[in-house]
């Protein structure tokens, strides 16, 4: 064979008959396992086994990561003809399987970071070394977006790593280390430089003339037993159960994957590879990987690099973060931005309390040393960038400043105003709030078009969504400062416009008022909690509204000046009035509220809420609870897109899935419109508006678009109103 050179790769054969395939897709950001690269890579690989003079390939990246995964922008298009991608999908298999048995020694020489069918690509060749650096990373993570790995990885992985292990890499999206591949079984060697990585691939290759595939050897053992051996039938057991307890059959990949496992392993490993295909072909055109990939990844991906900036706007740079309250927000707001290498000045009402601020980053990167996530050196540095102080005249010179104190408009003012004193006036201030509307508070500002909102959810260091308020004065400058602000810390922004609680805390509040609603209307607690669970939601409502605490529901309720608010607030502030009133159940803090919070032990729901709200258990169905705590957050997440406050219906399920964990297998608050079907979504909030009110009622926009039968995407798609 001749050396080949094109977009895709380079081949070349050297004077001891190895040949090398470097992978380098120049025209992609990182090398993707596609279909035309695939096919070239085929066509390449069986000449290599016919051509006699060649004694071996070593497959090998040109790229900093091997291969990161499969093109998900290909995968989100396939579903149209089920039967023709099986097919395509065997013929793959198949092909892959001309490489493993042909006799000539294929090695993957893994010098970056090889996941899902990139690994999988790994998988094909007979040896496996990979480079022994802590940023490479090896697994499979297509469980993620509601897929399996689809290219033999499946059916392979349990004859290298047993099947405890296996499942654990395929339900568990786990990314190993090279050290912790090799111990598992998944890949054979490691070497400590590029060079001696090559080196073995070819020593290895001029030594292994007639390699065999563990799958192919019948002498090859399970590791820890067959599936019929006790080990891998209690393994496959207790893996049914728990998928079962996790998903509640919500992600239907995690169920195939068993399935997988468990019929492959009884018959041929051909046989296997057919079973696979089938299945990965349900999941890719199931709704629910449609859903993970759109939002959970396409729409994840441009929010991380700043898609919502102005795109006339230059790049917006923080050096120097002002934080105006020390509290728990400010506090993890201080931790981010420090850990992104910005210089932070965290301010409170005392030096002490900007201290106490200051030892939030301590505690968190003490815990990071300990579990050797971090260095005593990296975290001195990080605590080195956050200046505490009482001080407004310390903000002087900062880029950008955040507003994080109490909820109260009046304290919000007074900060304002001794801040942008010394603020520079081509500066951008923030604030934190979670409900106050944005173009209120910038009626303290002498700079309106600099005033934005920058709302995090708690708790900071962990939740990725940063939701970013526009008020009617606020210009494209300051949005893109927030945007880059958000992108820098490496955080996940959606913008969204002005509005009493925006966009998430408003939704995120109907998620609470519907469960307290069923609750007193005599539906179980537990029932609540558990039904929402079983939907996909974190927690359930009554536990999440604990977590916020009831007394800050009421402070907002209470400080809204609103007039006539709608019944449904008036409503869920009487119940929550009630428990914090008259029974004194506040907060999960306080270690009371709709659950008891014993010392040292599980929460409990607090066993006198049957007795307040007159529990029955035949109050309503299952499905109807169901229903109604899901619908109702989808009903007002459409709102806030025909209203305006939500820009795109991309950024409304990005913020639900990411802001309050709206579950993402339905792509989240307002593609679940879709994924019930519209005309059914329509119908059954008609037939609950009439039971129980106007909160449920269909808005003439949303029944007109499924008349036409249009999908939830297509909103907007006909005018410029979003």
């Amino acid at each position: 064979m001749q050396n080949i050179k094109n977009d895709l790769f380079e081949f070349t054969v050297d004077t001891d008959g190895v040949a090398t395939f470097v992978i380098n897709q120049v025209n992609n950001p990182t090398n993707l396992f596609s279909t035309a690269f695939i096919n070239e890579y085929l066509n390449v690989a069986h000449q290599a086994i016919a051509d006699e003079s060649i004694k071996g390939v070593i497959l090998t990246s040109g790229r900093s990561m091997f291969m990161p995964g499969a093109d998900l922008r290909e995968l989100k298009n396939m579903g149209g003809n089920p039967e023709e991608q099986f097919e395509g999908i065997l013929k793959m298999h198949q092909s892959f399987r001309k490489i493993e048995t042909g006799g000539k020694p294929f090695v993957a020489a893994i010098n970056g970071t090889a996941m899902g069918g990139g690994f999988e690509l790994c998988l094909t060749c007979h040896h496996r070394i990979v480079l022994n650096s802590p940023k490479i990373k090896i697994g499979f993570p297509e469980i993620n977006v509601g897929l399996l790995p689809g290219g033999g990885g499946v059916a392979k992985t349990p004859y290298l790593t047993g099947i405890q292990t296996g499942l654990t890499y395929l339900l568990q999206a786990v990314q190993a280390r090279p050290g912790k591949a090799l111990k598992d079984g998944l890949i054979d060697a490691l070497a400590d430089s590029p060079e001696e990585l090559l080196a073995a691939a070819k020593q290895w290759i001029l030594e292994n003339p007639n390699p065999v595939q563990p799958w192919d050897n019948k002498k090859h053992r399970i590791p820890g037993g067959g599936l019929m051996s006790p080990m891998g039938a209690q393994t496959m057991m207790g893996a049914i159960g728990n998928v079962r307890k996790m998903t509640h059959g919500n992600y239907p990949s995690a169920q195939y994957i068993l399935s997988i496992v468990h019929d492959g392993l009884q018959v041929s490993f051909d046989r296997a590879l057919e079973i696979e295909a089938r299945y990965f072909t349900k999941a890719v055109g199931s709704k629910e990987a449609k859903n993970m990939i759109r939002t959970g990844f396409m729409g994840m991906q441009a929010a991380k690099k700043g898609k919502a900036r102005p795109k006339t706007e230059p790049k917006y740079e923080v050096k120097k973060l002002g934080i105006l309250g020390a509290g728990m927000m400010g506090a993890g707001i201080a931790y981010v931005s420090a850990k992104a290498g910005m210089e932070v000045v965290l301010k409170d009402i005392s030096v002490e309390g900007a201290e106490r601020g200051k030892a939030y980053s301590k505690k968190i990167l003490d815990k990071a040393i300990s579990r050797k996530r971090s260095t005593p050196e990296k975290a001195e540095a990080l605590l080195s960038r956050i200046h505490p102080t009482d001080s407004s005249a310390d903000m002087e010179g900062c880029d950008l400043v955040i507003e994080a104190v109490f909820e109260d408009p009046n304290l919000k003012d007074k900060v304002t105003k001794e801040t942008e004193a010394v603020l520079a006036t081509d500066k951008v201030y923030a604030s934190n709030t979670s409900t106050i509307p944005i173009t209120l508070l910038a009626k303290s500002s002498a700079r309106p078009e600099n005033f934005i909102g920058i709302h995090f959810f708690s708790p900071v260091d962990k939740m990725p969504l940063v939701e970013i308020i526009v008020g009617e004065k606020t210009e494209d400058k300051a949005i893109a400062a927030a945007v880059d602000y958000t992108v820098a810390i490496g955080k996940v922004p959606i913008v969204v416009n002005d509005s009493r609680g925006f966009y998430t805390s408003r939704c995120f509040g109907t998620f609470v008022s519907e469960g307290m609603f069923l609750l007193e209307e005599g539906v179980p607690a537990a029932m609540i909690e558990n039904i929402a669970k079983q939907k996909g939601m974190p927690v359930g409502p009554l536990a999440v509204h604990d977590e916020v605490t009831l007394t800050l529901s009421m402070h907002v309720y209470e400080s809204d000046p609103t007039p006539n608010k709608l019944p449904s607030q008036e409503r869920g502030y009487q119940i929550t009035k009630k428990m914090v009133k008259e029974h004194g159940r506040t907060s999960k803090k306080d270690g009371k509220g709709f659950y008891d919070y014993p010392q040292g032990e599980k929460k409990r729901l607090w066993k006198e809420l049957g007795t307040i709200f007159n529990s029955n258990v035949d109050t309503l169905d299952k499905e109807t609870i169901a229903k109604r705590i899901m619908h109702r957050q989808a009903i007002e997440a459409y709102r806030c897109l025909e209203e305006g406050v939500l820009r795109s219906v991309v950024d409304g399920d990005l913020g639900s899935v990411l802001g309050w964990g709206f579950p993402i297998y339905t792509g989240g608050a307002l593609s679940y419109i879709d994924f019930v079907g519209g005309k059914k979504f329509v119908a059954e909030c008609d037939d609950f508006a009439n039971k129980y009110g106007a909160r449920f009622s269909v808005p003439d926009s949303l029944r007109a678009l499924v008349e036409a039968g249009s999908s939830i995407h297509d909103y907007g798609k006909a005018t410029t109103s979003v």
